[in-house]
């Protein structure tokens, strides 16, 4: 009867390895160095409405200056490096995996900004898969012992707080305080000075306690983030070798006796993640196909759900990325699209009732009317598999 009940329970395993594996086979996903290209009305769009979409977004090219220029008046004193010219505006739409319109130069590689947040966010669901992280709900400083949850208002900040920005963490990193109070320091997105609250009861988005979460999940690795983004990340999806993720020039520090570097999520003070429209495409799709690159789940399912689904305080905010479950995020668009955002603008979008991925760099602030052209070039007998 044993030996029975064991072979039934193999042969149930096996039959849903193999189910999972024919549904990521049904999916196209681009080997490294190459990525195939259809025309639209190959999957199932309006070629006229397509063009008419992209050359719209040609004309809506950001007003920041090319030369970084005013990067200090914006986001304060610098503390890493920053390029001395950015790109045009430029950008991929992908549909059913294959690429169906592209324009300006999408390979040069730029800073993205707060767009490493989503990055920071599919590091931490490898953290959760490798169970260095078990409970997103237990308190941070259970397991990172640096003095930076020693205090009774830190003591309570957990992992989920942190992927939701809503810790209230207090202290400084990297000689920048939480409180974002001066414009030398942090330039005009500076607030105004308030109480803080209890960790877990107000959304506040906020540079600093990122720079604090990316250091705690270098101390459960202990090994450099942009590291383990390569290894388990970015060189499984087939990304080029062209991307970076820099520190600024004072956030090294020693574990285990080798000095490594603690990255930034966005480019606020210079360094962050640079990198192109294709890589950042390559790693909007994965999030398109839930964690899932061919037949390999790099983060976990259940974690890629609570990750886009809406926090408590938020606006509209997942495990930083933005939602549009109120659908005022992203108006117009469906509830279940979500976007990784960074400053300048730099945008990935994700739709998936569309089957659709859209990155779009240096824009104007009109990603919402470029996607939803986009989305209006789409058949209505076309849907998204």
């Amino acid at each position: 009867m044993r030996s029975t009940l064991r072979v039934a329970v193999l042969c149930v395993a096996v039959a849903s390895s193999l189910i999972a594996i024919s549904t990521a086979q049904t999916h196209y996903f681009p080997p490294a160095g190459a990525w195939a290209k259809k025309a639209p009305a190959d999957v199932g769009m309006d070629a006229a409405k397509l063009d008419a979409a992209i050359a719209f977004a040609k004309t809506k090219e950001t007003t920041w200056p090319k030369d970084f220029s005013t990067q200090e008046k914006i986001f304060g004193s610098l503390l890493g490096p920053i390029p001395k010219e950015r790109a045009s505006t430029n950008g991929l739409i992908i549909r059913h995996g294959y690429i169906v319109g592209e324009f300006g130069d999408t390979s040069d590689p730029d800073p993205t900004y707060s767009v490493a947040k989503s990055m920071l966010a599919t590091v931490a669901g490898i953290a959760v898969r490798e169970k260095l992280i078990t409970n997103l709900d237990q308190p941070v400083g259970a397991t990172v012992h640096d003095g930076g949850y020693d205090s009774a208002h830190n003591a309570p900040v957990t992992w989920r707080q942190h992927l939701q920005q809503e810790t209230e963490w207090e202290g400084e990193m990297w000689g920048k305080k939480h409180d974002f109070v001066g414009t030398v320091a942090f330039g005009d997105g500076e607030r105004k000075p308030r109480a803080l609250q209890a960790p877990g009861t107000f959304y506040e988005y906020n540079d600093v306690r990122i720079n604090r979460f990316s250091l705690s999940m270098l101390r459960l690795f202990k090994k450099p983030i942009p590291e383990v983004f390569r290894d388990e990340v970015m060189n499984v999806i087939g990304a080029s070798n062209t991307w970076q993720w820099i520190p600024y020039d004072n956030s090294y520090l020693e574990i285990d006796g080798k000095k490594m570097p603690s990255v930034s999520g966005g480019t606020r003070w210079g360094g962050g993640v640079w990198i192109n429209a294709q890589d950042m495409a390559r790693f909007g799709y994965l999030w398109l196909r839930g964690g899932r690159w061919g037949n390999r789940q790099i983060i976990p399912p259940d974690y890629v759900k609570t990750a886009l689904t809406p926090s408590a305080h938020g606006p509209d905010y997942g495990f930083l990325w933005w939602l549009n479950t109120q659908g005022k995020s992203m108006a117009g668009l469906p509830t279940n699209a979500f976007e990784a955002r960074g400053a300048g603008s730099n945008t990935i979008f994700v739709s998936p009732n569309h089957d659709l991925v859209v990155v779009w760099r240096w824009h104007s602030n009109a990603s919402a009317e470029f996607f939803k052209m986009v989305v209006d070039a789409i058949q209505p007998a076309s849907t998204a598999r």
